[in-house]
């Protein structure tokens, strides 16, 4: 009678290799592509913060020296060149119906890899601002 003898292999064969090797990369380039996607996303929801911040600005400016005189200024746009990637402000004032009432839209836009992102907001002001008077006489 033959004995025959069993042969334990240690170690994987080429096709479990060639397995485990897909599954890890498949699993590397996922969370990559979601970490990448979730620092985008971040970058572009800062610039959101930054351009609403300048629109409350604007808004505190126009309210601190009143619509009227903000009209009569006669800047109606420009840029916040200190801040990256660089936003541009325009405001568009329109008269009501109702006597001193006046709509208020600021528009800051910015461009970030060649595509143009913007922030719109809308409010209404009357004519009579904030502006501290001094007691000159």
């Amino acid at each position: 009678m033959m004995l025959r003898a069993k042969r334990h292999y240690k170690g994987f064969n080429l096709v479990e290799t060639v397995v485990a090797s897909v599954i890890l990369s498949g699993a590397v380039l996922t969370i990559g592509t979601v970490s990448t996607r979730s620092l985008t996303g971040t970058r572009l929801n800062r610039q959101y913060e930054v351009a609403a911040a300048l629109i409350d600005k604007q808004l505190s400016l126009i309210d601190y020296i009143g619509i009227d005189q903000f009209i009569e200024a006669g800047q109606t746009e420009g840029d916040f060149a200190e801040f990256e990637p660089g936003y541009h402000w325009q405001v568009f004032v329109s008269q009501q119906d109702i006597e001193n009432l006046y709509l208020v839209t600021i528009t800051v836009t910015w461009v970030e890899r060649s595509r143009p992102y913007n922030l719109t907001v809308d409010t209404m002001f009357n004519s009579v601002g904030m502006m501290i008077q001094t007691g000159q006489e």
